[in-house]
């Protein structure tokens, strides 16, 4: 018998068991974090006079050797050693002898495992929230240069007011800085250690746990050993962060399949980040959008997969849990690849000012405008004014006119009160520049919103 564990069993396991039971084969992406915790955890010992100085460095020799044979490809992983971790102890043994079976001293797999994969999960926060600031930086760049370019804004998906598209666009500044928010806050929440817990009750071994927390970059221990080593918040938290990123993304991916249609023929994504078709040669797909609005609900499945295991556990660690690592495995490598092809895409489509500009007048976008002409200018009560103004649309669909367009003659006889001055309260770009208040779409307003966002790209929060 061959399994660390296996001094209480009479007979070995199935083949059936251990195909079942391993986690191996994609845990051992997790080695990088395994053999830092393990040096650590080393030294400590040593340090504790648990270990000494001699087995220490052959301990710190072998796992070297260990990493290099992995990184080369000539480490051999076994569905039999059922995880990375015992895979990595069981090969550090052959090569250094009896003095690698110290190594487990006052540790379990529960609290290795918990180490290992905790720091996976937050160097990934990290990485993907760098990975959002540069794709910040690419739509910050695109609504600099569009916030004099009018665009229909749209509530329902029907035409409302006319506003800027850097106005448009730093409204998925707003989300992307969120979600960066976000990662960073989990982040600083779940750099603990779990490091010492042992199996769920600690140790009786006389350990550091201060020590280890500080060689691994954690900024300090956990309080709770029986919590500990159940905890898979900090998993369940990337998932989520990863799903409203993901739901961010999916709405602008929505849009800018909406954009590049010809009824839109507001963007042209580039020939590099499109697709054609098999059967009819002058398609142009989206393909990118489309992606990415399909793996948003992939994510999905990953943060509902773990809510699900973990609703019904009793403490503390139950094998259960092994089903943490695969689906936050999948969505990060999502949420990479998707984040780097978003940037990509923004970067290299092709705004069409003029045709967004031509959309905005058709729907009666400065309809509001009149409205509170009405009320400003005539001191007609707003419902009053908003009725004069319902009449005033339905002239001009008479006319076939849009109301930014519409001759005065047509709204004195609406109303009498009505002045020549509102000819000026009706242009399109004077509706959108009119919506001076503090985070509105008037291209001062604009260029605000942008310079702030620009400034907390730049570390100024």
């Amino acid at each position: 018998m061959d399994k660390m564990w296996s001094g209480r069993f009479s007979s070995g396991a199935s083949n059936l068991l251990d195909e079942f039971n391993a986690s191996i084969m994609y845990d051992r992406k997790l080695y990088r974090e395994d053999i830092e915790g393990s040096l650590a955890h080393a030294k400590m010992l040593a340090e504790q006079g648990i270990l000494t100085q001699e087995e220490l460095q052959q301990i710190q020799d072998g796992l070297a050797q260990v990493k290099k044979e992995i990184e080369s490809g000539e480490f051999e992983w076994k569905i039999s050693d059922e995880d990375l971790h015992m895979g990595i102890e069981k090969r550090l043994t052959a090569i250094i002898g009896d003095t690698g079976k110290k190594l487990h001293t006052a540790r379990s797999r529960n609290d290795q495992v918990a180490v290992d994969f905790r720091r996976f999960v937050l160097r990934k926060n990290k990485v993907i929230a760098d990975a959002l600031r540069l794709l910040m930086k690419e739509v910050l760049v695109v609504a600099q240069k569009h916030t004099a370019t009018l665009i229909p804004g749209m509530t329902h998906l029907q035409h409302a007011q006319p506003i800027n598209f850097g106005f448009h666009l730093g409204a998925y500044l707003a989300m992307f800085k969120r979600d960066i928010e976000r990662f960073e806050s989990s982040y600083e929440r779940n750099n603990i250690s779990p490091l010492g817990c042992a199996a769920l009750a600690g140790t009786p071994h006389n350990v550091d746990r201060q020590m280890t927390a500080e060689l691994l970059g954690f900024d300090s221990v956990s309080v709770n050993c029986l919590d500990t080593v159940s905890d898979r918040d900090f998993a369940l938290e990337i998932l989520f962060n990863i799903s409203t990123m993901m739901m961010h993304i999916s709405r602008l991916s929505e849009e800018l399949v909406l954009w590049s249609s010809y009824e839109f023929g507001f963007v042209e994504l580039s020939d590099e980040y499109s697709t054609g078709s098999s059967i009819m040669p002058q398609k142009k797909n989206p393909d990118v959008p489309e992606l990415l609005r399909g793996k948003t609900g992939r994510v999905y499945g990953a943060l509902i997969g773990l809510l699900t295991v973990m609703k019904g556990l009793p403490l503390a660690y139950n094998k259960d849990t092994q089903e943490d690592k695969e689906g936050v495995f999948d969505a990060v490598e999502t949420a990479e690849i998707s984040l780097e092809i978003l940037k990509e895409a923004i970067k290299t489509m092709q705004v069409k000012p003029h045709n967004m500009e031509k959309a905005c007048a058709i729907g009666h976008l400065s309809a509001t405008d009149l409205a509170d002409y009405l009320v400003e200018k005539c001191a007609i009560p707003f419902r009053e004014a908003h009725f004069i103004t319902g009449r005033a649309v339905a002239k001009g669909e008479e006319l076939g006119v849009d109301l930014s367009k519409m001759e005065f003659k047509y709204l004195k006889e609406i109303d009498g009160r009505i002045h020549e001055d509102v000819m000026e309260y009706l242009g399109l770009r004077h509706s959108m520049d009119a919506r001076t208040s503090e985070g509105g779409t008037a291209q001062i307003r604009t260029k605000e919103q942008l310079a702030y966002f620009e400034n907390f790209l730049q570390g100024d929060k």
